[in-house]
């Protein structure tokens, strides 16, 4: 690995953030403008999470557009002006290829889609109960574009090993389809959870990005660890304007896509059985969920305040700042752990 290595990939993440920044007003413009703001559920149905959030109502959502639009287009710009200047500076600063690349852009801008138009089911109360996709129709979709994303694996780039940190490398044949999606199944779902706290999602996100550049990175795949650069860039542009009280929120079009990136990007380094370890608060969303309806279907009580378990934590009292930038904590201390993790399994 050359030293222009580290400068392009920190060179992208700076561009990615500029872009996203010096967009972001005609982002929110046009966001206020078409009256596309966050619905809250309503007191009958939701009544301590109406209490909770109910100020929120008509915040602009679908800020997720700032990140995996900037990803987009800047993939896009420096393939094609490196083609049209082939040998420059332009060509050097492409990251889109198809062995590393090509996949965790396709399936961000294919789930990123999907949580558009789930967004805007959900502003103008349409669909499912008037909230957009019903959890059945979304769980289909997000399902088809991990077989999607397995069948790559397993067809385009032959591949069938999974890594077992201090273990070794096992040939799993088929059944490294199903694992692959429930990876990207459940980690799309969990990042969705978690999206529900000014920053708290953008923060933890940007941990879990890093950390996976880094062993990119190390890994020699450059131009994987330049993409997490660049969505690391977009993403803290996004999180200038989400951090308490946000100007917008990400909307399912950045949580979901995001997830089901951060979910492949695991699996393309093999080391996804690190992905529990360095984004742990995902998990904790998870499970104060799961928990939670399971102990309402069996005991027909709430072991929780309300779910997930950060609005369990802002209904004892919490300040939502605080219980953002304590997670947000957790995230780097678990991001570190992984990659402790990591370069210890590498020497071995």
């Amino acid at each position: 690995m050359s030293d222009f290595s580290v400068i392009k990939i920190l060179i992208l993440s700076i561009i990615s953030f500029l872009a996203a920044f010096f967009w972001t007003p005609f982002l929110t413009s046009f966001l206020y403008k078409y009256k596309l703001g966050k619905q809250i559920r309503n007191s009958k149905d939701a009544p301590i999470f109406y209490e909770l959030h109910k100020e929120k109502g008509g915040t602009p959502t679908m800020g997720g557009l700032l990140i995996w639009v900037t990803t987009l287009v800047l993939a896009l710009l420096f393939f094609y002006l490196g083609k049209l200047f082939p040998g420059g500076v332009f060509e050097k600063l492409n990251f889109l290829n198809r062995s590393q690349t090509l996949l965790p852009l396709g399936v961000l801008v294919a789930s990123a889609i999907v949580g558009l138009v789930d967004d805007y089911l959900d502003i103008r109360r349409m669909g499912s109960k008037g909230r957009g996709l019903g959890m059945g129709y979304r769980l289909i979709i997000y399902t088809l574009i991990a077989i999607f994303g397995a069948w790559w694996f397993s067809v385009k780039l032959q591949w069938d090993i999974i890594h077992i940190p201090f273990l070794g490398n096992y040939t799993i044949g088929w059944w490294y389809i199903p694992i692959f999606i429930f990876v990207i199944i459940s980690t799309a779902f969990s990042v969705n959870e978690t999206d529900g706290l000014d920053g708290l999602a953008g923060g933890t996100l940007l941990f879990g990005f890093f950390a996976f550049g880094v062993i990119a990175f190390f890994l020699g795949r450059i131009d994987l660890a330049a993409l997490c650069g660049v969505i690391i860039g977009s993403l803290s542009a996004f999180l200038w304007f989400n951090i308490y009280p946000a100007r917008f929120f990400m909307g399912d079009t950045g949580a979901m896509s995001l997830g089901v990136t951060l979910g492949v990007i695991a699996m393309l380094t093999n080391y996804v059985f690190l992905l529990p370890i360095i984004s742990l608060i995902f998990i904790i969303e998870s499970l104060s969920v799961i928990i939670q309806v399971t102990s309402k279907k069996l005991r027909k009580k709430k072991i929780f305040i309300s779910t997930p378990i950060h609005h369990h934590l802002q209904a004892k009292g919490w300040p939502e700042p605080k219980i953002v930038m304590r997670f947000w904590v957790i995230s780097w201390l678990t991001a570190a752990a992984g990659l402790i993790l990591f370069l210890l399994d590498k020497q071995l």
